[in-house]
């Protein structure tokens, strides 16, 4: 949640904005929860839309309520400063009576903004008629009014002006996210089609933590090679492979060291011992130790990692005349909540 989203920080902001201010930082709040508004709509499953609705629903009224609460309070001030001003015990008398009236109008007006509103672009075009319309109506009223008419009421003005921004910033705010790139979209639509090229159908791995080397030991274990354990434990397939992985960069420093920022040891430990992430570094220290061609399957390229030159592998296909092992991984970098992900890749069945 973003600061400007409290209800203390809003009220502190506000108190010490102008009206300029506080339309701009307006504009810019509705733009953010449309943003935020579109990417939870487009993520939304089947199951969960009804909920991600209501959800949205309530963040747009929560924002429209804040921002007219702060328009009538800055509206209020503005007011009174104005009538000290002038001095016009008569107008201020007049303007008094009619604050009720107004602020539920401003009320009216405001809560009637929806982010979601697929008229707004027409409200738009239609309101700076209206206001031109209504204050030349307004003028014209103060200026035959001089024996006795009823002065022009200018917070009223102000007010429609300000319910005209606030279409326009939710029209503007709209067509923004409209343009958005749908990435989630896009990566799996080129996932499959990838897969069906090469033969491959996927097998979900858990986002966990350790989905990278869990999808690299059903890949091994797949094709009937032993991922190995450290004398003989019983361990998961997942914790054999991350002690396989760390074991290699120990043994071969110098080819991983200069790319950490920590000592190679503490790497390491977090490597074989926690759910710390996998990346690159550890795909390369597989491929070596178990002398197989990874091949990671990820929006928009194939890439490959080839085991280092003498690197047969102990446990797989490298060994002597025998054909290198293909390991195939999915990466994702858009299609789970919690972030980048990987799965294992196996040979479609024969039809």
């Amino acid at each position: 949640m973003e600061p400007s989203d409290t209800p203390a920080a809003a009220a502190a902001a506000a108190a010490a904005e102008t009206l300029e201010q506080m339309q701009a930082r307006h504009r810019r709040e509705q733009r953010d929860l449309q943003g935020r508004v579109t990417n939870k709509k487009k993520s939304a499953t089947k199951k969960t839309r009804k909920g991600v609705g209501d959800e949205c629903a309530e963040l747009e009224r929560r924002l429209r309520e804040r921002q007219a609460e702060e328009l009538r309070r800055l509206g209020g001030g503005q007011e009174e400063e104005g009538e000290e001003g002038e001095g016009d015990e008569e107008e201020k008398n007049g303007e008094d009576d009619g604050a009720e009236q107004r602020q539920g109008q401003v009320t009216a007006g405001v809560n009637g903004l929806s982010l979601g509103d697929t008229t707004a672009a027409q409200r738009q075009q239609a309101s700076p008629t209206a206001t031109t319309t209504a204050g030349a109506a307004a003028g014209a009223g103060g200026g035959g009014g001089g024996a006795g008419g009823k002065k022009r009421n200018r917070q009223k003005e102000r007010l429609a002006r300000r319910a005209a921004e606030q279409e326009a910033a939710a029209a503007a705010a709209e067509e923004e996210a409209a343009g958005m790139v749908d990435h989630r979209g896009r990566e799996s639509a080129y996932m499959r089609r990838e897969m069906a090229a090469h033969g491959l159908v996927e097998k979900d791995i858990r986002p966990d933590g350790h989905c990278l080397f869990s999808a690299v030991a059903d890949q091994l274990l797949g094709g009937g090679e032993d991922v190995g354990g450290a004398g003989g434990d019983e361990v998961e397939p997942y914790r054999a492979v991350r002690r396989a992985a760390a074991g290699y960069m120990l043994e071969h420093a110098d080819d991983f060291a200069p790319f950490l920022e920590e000592p190679l040891g503490t790497y390491a430990a977090r490597i074989r011992d926690t759910a710390e992430w996998g990346g690159q570094l550890e795909l390369a220290a597989l491929a070596s130790r178990y002398g197989v061609e990874i091949r990671v399957l990820q929006d928009g390229r194939t890439e490959v990692i080839e085991p280092a030159a003498g690197d047969g592998g102990a446990a797989a296909g490298g060994g002597a005349g025998g054909k290198r092992k293909t390991v195939w991984l999915a990466y994702y970098r858009h299609g789970y909540g919690l972030g980048e992900h990987y799965n294992s890749l196996r040979k479609a069945p024969p039809a």
